[in-house]
């Protein structure tokens, strides 16, 4: 499980932006802070892996405090959510070594999108294996989709989504099941599914029963 800690100075967007967290499989809000001084503190204790980091605080600028942050947590990651628009505040964020830039407003996909890529791109980097590929270093640029269409009417954000559940899954699912999770019809389900099993992601396992046997999906060593 992702631990995530909320840095904004309004109560009332944090809570919601806590509820979009706690909605999104593999993370959970462990805390959150109003203010730069009160953010210090509570990454020192609760040592997060994850910050959702607001620029305008009333005490400090956020880019300014990451370096804080990172001082009493320094494995920690950033992805700064902020109405911040500034070209310079930008590039000085991305500088600063952020996982992305997320400009308010923003819907619960909006951030459950940046959160699934920073959980599969950058998480995964903490795998076994001690030399990266290529592949590896596109999934954290995100660069892995760049030569995969997508089959018509599908989107990229319905697809993470649907990795989303995946890996929240405890073992093999169908495309009934996925469509329940996340609000879609199956046939939009199972196209998505189909997808990622052309591609080499997902295994299918068949159950048998009365009639046709139930295609059920899962994640290629799990």
């Amino acid at each position: 499980m992702i631990k995530v800690l909320i840095v904004d100075d309004d109560f009332m967007v944090a809570k919601v932006h806590a509820g979009f967290i706690q909605r999104t499989p593999g993370f959970a809000v462990v805390g959150a802070a109003h203010t730069g001084a009160q953010a210090v503190a509570e990454t020192e204790r609760l040592q997060p892996d994850l910050v959702l980091l607001d620029i305008h605080l009333p005490d400090i600028n956020g880019l300014d405090l990451m370096q804080r942050l990172r001082a009493v947590a320094p494995e920690l990651d950033v992805l700064v959510i902020s109405a911040a628009r500034e070209v310079e505040t930008v590039r000085k964020a991305l500088r600063g070594g952020i996982v992305h830039y997320l400009i308010k407003p923003f819907s619960q996909t909006d951030l459950q999108e940046r959160l699934e890529h920073y959980r599969s791109a950058y998480q995964g980097l903490d795998a076994s294996k001690d030399v990266a590929e290529q592949s590896d270093v596109n999934r954290v640029f995100g660069l892995d989709r760049a030569e995969r269409p997508l089959p018509k009417g599908c989107s990229i954000e319905t697809l993470r989504l649907v990795e989303a559940a995946l890996n929240a899954a405890a073992g093999d699912v169908s495309a009934a099941e996925v469509a329940q999770e996340l609000g879609t019809s199956r046939v939009s389900a199972r196209r998505y599914l189909e997808y990622l099993h052309d591609e080499g992601t997902l295994e299918v396992r068949l159950k048998y029963g009365v009639g046709r046997p139930e295609r059920r999906y899962v994640l290629k060593g799990a």
